[in-house]
């Protein structure tokens, strides 16, 4: 059986002529070079007066401008001389930088990431781009070479005009708005972002398994808690009202970190009468939540000892630790003094 086949490829092979072997060769390298090639995960367009950017964001979360686009953007055609410019901008300075008049300036983005960048684009499309941070650096060279040119002979080249003009116009359009931050907002990735940030946060502060207890609320902070809230503190003794538990996320869990509060509830079991099993930070990791707690404790016990009541110690507290996406003022301090 293997024979006939062997045969009949055989066969077919010998029956192509010399191109059409060719353009299957070629196929199949492309096939294997494409694979090779990031795709795309976001794609969008950025909005910056007249401009029209066209942007990516790879899976290794570089966030690339078009080839076209960028050099659009600093007033140059829209593809480099001799064809799609993708064969001829793969080293390590694309063409439009490699101008005598820069040379004196390349030093300056020397760490930038200035190598040509070919993608896929999600319809599988291969393109060329380049690192959206090197766009706003290219436009301040050809804004310096302007500075340079006008203090050391007093006028600009008109070769360069368009490119210094376009520069210009690109700077004040960027001016207070972040090149990240607007490939991020144009092709939708600033969500994905900060569900992953989000997600990496809690992996770092959430431990997978319960730890054992140890004493971690030192007696300074229910000590000085007792007498903010206007009572006698008894040492040694741990049943503190039912309401500290309010305050203790308020004061301290809230503001560890994006949503620590919240997953640390949702993981905590509880009891027949709605009331956690085991105290919140006993699921802190040993490496990065439980240090990160000890930490802010001991902030917040000198804040308290510096506090002559609640509303003061808690105005303080809201100055140097901020809850995390909450920027609205609870008033705490006054429902929970209707709950004595």
């Amino acid at each position: 059986m293997t024979n006939k086949y062997s045969k009949m490829g055989k066969a077919r092979a010998n029956s192509l002529s010399g191109s059409q072997r060719s353009e299957i060769a070629r196929n199949a390298a492309r096939e294997r070079w494409d694979s090779t090639i990031p795709l795309a995960m976001n794609e969008g367009e950025i909005k910056l007066g007249n401009l029209s950017l066209s942007c990516v964001v790879l899976p290794d979360e570089t966030r690339v401008i078009s080839q076209a686009a960028f050099l659009g953007a600093i007033g140059r055609g829209r593809s480099l001389r001799g064809g799609t410019g993708i064969s001829h901008t793969t080293g390590e300075i694309p063409t439009f930088l490699q101008i005598e008049a820069f040379k004196p300036y390349l030093t300056e983005i020397e760490s930038m990431p200035a190598k040509p960048i070919i993608f896929r684009t999600k319809s599988g499309n291969r393109a060329i781009g380049y690192n959206a941070l090197l766009l706003p650096k290219v436009a301040e060279l050809y804004l310096k070479l302007r500075d340079d040119m006008i203090k050391n002979r007093g006028s600009i080249p008109k070769r360069y005009e368009p490119y210094i003009t376009a520069s210009d116009i690109l700077i004040r359009g960027l001016a207070d708005i972040g090149i990240i931050a607007l490939v991020d907002e144009a092709t939708g990735y600033q969500s994905e972002r900060a569900k992953d940030a989000l997600s990496k946060i809690l992996e770092k502060f959430i431990a997978k398994e319960l730890r054992p207890w140890v004493k971690t609320f030192p007696d300074d902070f229910y000590e000085n808690m007792y007498r903010l809230r206007g009572l006698d503190f008894i040492k040694d003794y741990h049943k503190h009202p039912q309401y500290f538990g309010t305050i203790t996320n308020d004061i301290v869990y809230e503001r560890l970190a994006p949503s620590v509060l919240n997953e640390l509830k949702k993981i905590t079991p509880k009891d027949n009468k709605g009331r956690l099993k085991y105290q919140l930070h006993r699921r802190l990791t040993e490496d990065v939540g439980h240090p990160k707690l000890r930490e802010h404790l001991a902030s917040v016990i000198t804040l308290m000892k510096i506090s002559g009541d609640y509303d003061g110690f808690h105005s303080l507290l809201n100055s140097v630790h901020p809850k995390y996406n909450d920027n609205l003022e609870l008033p705490l301090g006054d429902k929970i003094k209707n709950i004595q």
